[in-house]
């Protein structure tokens, strides 16, 4: 179950914000096999003082208009699932909505199976 945080800077359209969200998503469905329903996302924009980035590390030109896309997942997925995440994504946002590759970031948080819980007072996934 990933758990996705997707950063932004402030003002950007309801409409921008959802293809984002459902780009992300499709990406996951598609390079890591994760099932359709299994969609957990939240969208934070900042303001131009609280979304501090380096406009030009390791000689990516990057713009205002950068995303930050952190995925919270179980450990496991191989280096080319990995590679396959990344390129899928930036193809599918640069589509829709138009967000250059420079300008998406992504990072994997790994953690065990049994660190995550679902509601209803178990543990779904320590049984």
């Amino acid at each position: 179950m990933p758990l996705v945080r997707i950063c932004l800077r402030e003002g950007k359209s309801e409409p921008y914000r959802k293809a984002l969200a459902d780009g992300v998503h499709q990406a996951m469905v598609e390079a890591i096999e994760i099932p359709p329903q299994d969609r957990f996302q939240v969208i934070t924009e900042h303001s131009a003082n609280d979304l501090i980035y380096d406009p030009t590390y390791l000689g990516v030109q990057r713009s205002d208009d950068i995303v930050m896309v952190q995925i919270r997942l179980w450990a496991g997925r191989k280096p080319g699932q990995k590679r396959k995440l990344f390129q899928r994504m930036a193809e599918i946002l640069a589509k829709d909505p138009g967000l250059r590759p420079q300008d998406l970031v992504i990072n994997l948080v790994e953690t065990a199976w049994e660190n995550w819980w679902f509601g209803n007072g178990e543990a779904q996934y320590t049984k």
